[in-house]
């Protein structure tokens, strides 16, 4: 089970302006310090955490943050209204799009996906399998 999924940024400001349009609206609550953003799931009383948590940290080395070449964050949506609407959000915040909300011909009939790069260049998507959405005609 993946436990964390951390990316780099240089301006933590614009980060967090970026990762706080969308994050909330799935449930993630922000601790910030100096170390940077954290976000995670709630965790109810006398149960375990929902993992991942999610941090956007600067470098420990320094150096400038830079992006994973073929390295992607996904975040489900609770459906394709979802989507399009964090998307959306997460371009008015800084975020550069890399493909608009919709269907791929590649995934199945249900996979309803957006894709973008917050300002450090990091890849996310964002998705919905919601079987009760439209599908595709397959």
């Amino acid at each position: 089970m993946i436990a964390y999924v951390t990316v780099g940024a240089d301006d933590i400001p614009r980060a967090k302006l970026f990762y706080s349009a969308f994050l909330p609206a799935l449930n993630y609550t922000l601790s910030e310090g100096p170390e940077g953003l954290s976000y995670a799931l709630p965790v109810p009383a006398g149960q375990t955490p929902t993992l991942p948590d999610f941090y956007v940290k600067p470098t420990f080395d320094g150096c400038p943050a830079s992006a994973g070449n073929g390295a992607m964050v996904a975040f489900e949506a609770t459906d394709q209204g979802q989507v399009r609407t964090l998307h959306a959000a997460a371009l008015t915040a800084g975020g550069s799009d890399e493909g608009q909300p919709g269907f791929r011909p590649a995934y199945g009939a249900t996979f309803y996906v957006s894709y973008l790069r917050d300002p450090q260049g990091n890849k996310i998507a964002l998705f919905s399998s919601n079987p009760t959405d439209p599908s595709r005609d397959p």
